[in-house]
């Protein structure tokens, strides 16, 4: 499920400054090459017994993932189920409480970059 509205798409940080603020929230930047990555950040629905994971991508609009003073772009926000063994269901529906702690750290994120 793409998260609409958030006000991050378009918004663009140095990687050492991203990095660090969606460190703080719990996002980890798992898969990466030289001008694209994707940071993850894990929900747990306890009451569903699932796990959600909120993510979003970057490209770089100046210099390469390996330099801490390249400029990234936000692109798309989306959040799936996870599934075995390690894939994502963006199809599925996103209980409530999961999606409002994704909103709540999406915005706490803007915060943080703005």
């Amino acid at each position: 499920m793409i998260i609409e509205n958030t006000g991050l798409n378009g918004m663009t940080s140095e990687l050492s400054h991203l990095d660090g603020s969606a460190e703080k929230l719990g996002f980890v930047r798992w898969q990466w090459e030289y001008y694209r990555a994707t940071y993850d950040l894990k929900i747990e629905d306890r009451a569903g017994q699932e796990d959600y994971f909120l993510r979003f991508n970057v490209r770089a609009v100046e210099g390469r993932l390996e330099q801490a003073h390249a400029l990234l772009q936000i692109e798309s926000v989306y959040i799936g189920r996870a599934t075995f063994p390690h894939g994502l269901d963006y199809e599925s529906p996103i209980p409530q409480p999961v999606l409002n702690a994704a909103t709540q750290r999406l915005q706490e994120l803007k915060k943080l970059l703005a």
